[in-house]
């Protein structure tokens, strides 16, 4: 069991999502940045489907009322055990006791906490991501109690993955065609390709919105499908990228489709910081 002392900022138990849903209205939800999510799991020889636990901006402080062992990828959160800093992508064993606390962001956004045959919360529509109106649970509260598996501690304790966090200052997205990107005139492709693009505040698990516009437009669709990656323009020209959260359907035109390697990108990009779109086949 882990006692939540203080929960972060924005704190929730995510796997890889809920799916076959969709045509009932039910987001895919789950981890925002995959890769990150998946390297916690296998470092501890975990399922890739395990939930782990998402930590945005500023982790929680948790104080662990059973023997595991755990992994921190993803952002850089200034993590520590009983005060003792610790760091990213190495196998740690933790005592009966034992508190671990995070700090603000240092690098990236979103950060990720795997545990040993990872966490044991409510599972529902097969899977354990939290997502208001699905799960009784919206995200991690203060004094929550979670349940984790008690386990031995690992022969393994100490490994440490070299694993390069560069890929997080990356500013380019790539991206294929979307459903309607053939409605987009010459010029709008052209200010794809060329603007330098800046997250806008409205930054989140729902959408991620950009500050500069292309072109303005007419275009009209029918409510359509949509996914996590999907990228819409609006009448005024913004564009609007949506994330794990999203709504399944949706009314503007679908121009863009983010690749998975990008979502993650994505999801570690805070409000202010650039990107730029890079069409590929």
């Amino acid at each position: 069991m882990i006692k939540v002392l203080k929960s972060g900022f924005y704190s929730t138990i995510q796997d890889l999502g809920r799916f076959g849903y969709r045509d009932k209205g039910v987001p895919v939800s789950g981890v925002m940045d995959e890769a990150s999510a998946k390297l916690a799991n296998m470092l501890l020889g975990n399922n890739t489907t395990d939930a782990v636990m998402e930590m945005t901006m500023k982790g929680p402080r948790l104080l662990f009322s059973c023997n595991t062992c755990i992994v921190i990828t993803g952002a850089e959160m200034e993590p520590s055990i009983n005060s003792l800093e610790i760091e990213n992508n190495k196998i740690y064993d933790i005592h009966k006791g034992d508190i671990l606390n995070f700090g603000n962001v240092t690098k990236g956004l979103r950060s990720y906490l795997a545990v040993k045959k990872g966490f044991l919360t409510e599972l529902k529509l097969g899977s354990r991501s939290q997502y208001e109106m699905i799960t009784y649970k919206s995200k991690v509260n203060n004094r929550d109690e979670i349940n984790i598996e008690d386990f031995p501690f690992s022969k393994i304790s100490g490994t440490h993955a070299k694993i390069s966090s560069n890929w997080m200052n990356t500013e380019m997205l790539k991206v294929y065609k979307g459903p309607e990107f053939h409605l987009l005139s010459n010029k709008q492709k052209k200010q794809l390709a060329n603007i330098e693009f800046t997250l806008a505040k409205e930054n989140n698990r729902m959408a991620c919105q950009l500050d500069e516009k292309i072109e303005n437009h007419t275009h009209s669709i029918l409510t359509s499908a949509t996914l996590p990656g999907t990228v819409q323009l609006t009448p005024s020209g913004k564009l609007i990228i949506l994330m794990k959260d999203a709504q399944t359907t949706g009314g503007y035109p679908r121009v863009l489709q983010l690749s998975e390697e990008s979502i993650c990108v994505l999801s570690q990009k805070i409000t202010g910081q650039k990107v730029k779109i890079s069409l590929i086949d």
